[in-house]
């Protein structure tokens, strides 16, 4: 360490001086969580613990999605470490066991994978073989959605977008929200109702000379609040953009590997099976490792037109990392507790509905749930401006959450899967705090 380097280094939790020399090294723009930001030093299972050891429950991260640093991933990554990393274009154990166990938790059909390093190279190579495999490219994806950061996935991502901000040849879907949307529980045919708006969608990319390609969805509809799903309503759009000639994709970066509580998938809590399944964040539980999985006539099509290959997709320790996550998840039977500790921690949050006036809505599925606060419940005003606060609160109670949809008005839980019963109502109790200190 140069003399230069030391005299740059802060002591721990000199908040000031970190975010100094994150201006100086990563630019001006910061993109951070709570005021002030949190200096963490370490984590483990459900906690984090920052840098004046203050301990935090992590009630928001999916990215560790079998807990911080599980000692079965750790030991699995640095074993393989140290006998062999390299890439694809090498015959190895580890990617074909993890790709047949992998496909094997997937419907009937979905039975082949490719390999890259997040969930926006996964969306990006979906998007690739979808337009290979139709000869179509228009795209239609949900208001609000957010798939990725490449370029080409950035075009499918509308959310914080105004509507002329969309590329040429991407169309939106109105969101199936029965809260916030024009067609509310009172409406019986409601998911018909909004499955029609596919039909416009369809028409328009028409209109400007083109034909979907892919339809995207993340089945947790979570940019959009965390919306429960509507009976039918997946299963319709599905029916509508095949008979366009699209393939449908399912995002599972926040929905999938068992969060969801009553099945493995989230497009298996609407009834439908997708063409095309993508996967990142929690699939290697923070370890670089996105996933396509695709029936095979797709990926063959997509071959067959072009070449593709990831040096770092697929490597020897990605793979380690992801069969360790699929080991916790059977061995902990964390998907069965997801659903478990994932109703009581929605009953919990709705008892504090009943509460507090500001809490307009609680929904969601699992242990991913949003909490939707409204300064005004039949006007439904987004209370914007207290989320933020709720989220700063809690953190100051020592719970840690965030916040979704389009005025930033929903409380966001999505917690690391070990989250038990205590913890669930540690959060419900840090919530409660903080709303009756507004």
């Amino acid at each position: 360490m140069t003399s230069k380097t030391k005299s740059q280094t802060p002591g721990a939790g000199d908040i000031e001086q970190l975010l100094a020399r994150r201006r100086q090294f990563m630019g001006s723009q910061l993109y951070m969580f709570y005021d002030p930001p949190l200096h963490l030093m370490r984590s483990e299972g459900v906690w984090l613990y920052d840098a004046k050891r203050r301990v935090y429950l992590d009630a928001y991260n999916n990215v560790p999605h079998v807990g911080h640093c599980h000692p079965h991933v750790v030991e699995a990554i640095a074993r393989q470490a140290a006998r062999l990393n390299t890439n694809t274009r090498y015959l190895s154990d580890e990617v074909l066991n993890y790709a047949e166990r992998l496909t094997a938790t997937l419907p009937a059909g979905l039975d082949v994978a490719a390999f890259v390093n997040s969930g926006s190279e996964a969306v990006d190579l979906a998007w690739r073989m979808a337009k290979a495999h139709t000869g179509q490219h228009g795209a239609i994806v949900m208001e609000e959605a957010y798939h990725g950061w490449t370029d080409a996935v950035d075009a499918l991502s509308p959310a914080g977008k105004a509507e002329r901000a969309l590329a040429p040849h991407v169309r939106m879907l109105m969101a199936p929200d029965s809260y916030r949307g024009p067609y509310g529980p009172e409406v019986a045919d409601r998911a018909m109702r909004y499955a029609s708006d596919a039909e416009r969608a369809i028409e328009s990319l028409n209109a400007a000379g083109l034909r979907p390609a892919a339809f995207i969805v993340d089945p947790g509809f979570c940019t959009n609040g965390i919306l429960e799903p509507l009976p039918g309503y997946l299963a319709l759009i599905f029916e509508k953009m095949r008979a366009a000639g699209a393939v449908c994709v399912a995002d599972e970066v926040q929905t999938g590997f068992g969060r969801i509580g009553s099945d493995m998938w989230g497009f298996g809590v609407h009834g439908v099976t997708p063409d095309i399944v993508t996967m990142g964040k929690p699939v290697a539980n923070g370890h670089p490792l996105g996933v396509v999985v695709t029936r095979r006539e797709i990926m063959e099509s997509f071959m067959s037109r072009t070449s593709f290959f990831s040096t770092f997709g697929g490597n020897n320790v990605a793979c380690a990392a992801g069969m360790a996550v699929l080991d916790v998840l059977e061995r902990e039977q964390l998907q069965a507790s997801a659903q478990q500790v994932g109703e009581h921690l929605k009953a919990g949050l709705r008892a504090l509905q009943r509460k507090h006036d500001l809490i307009g809505d609680v929904r969601g599925m699992g242990l991913v749930i949003g909490v939707e606060l409204v300064t005004n419940r039949k006007a439904k005003t987004p209370a914007s401006k207290e989320a933020k606060r709720v989220l700063n609160l809690m953190r100051d109670h020592g719970v840690l959450v965030g916040y979704e949809g389009h005025a930033a008005n929903i409380v966001k839980v999505r917690p690391p899967m070990p989250f038990k019963i205590e913890h669930a109502d540690q959060t419900v109790d840090a919530m409660d705090k903080a709303l009756r200190a507004l």
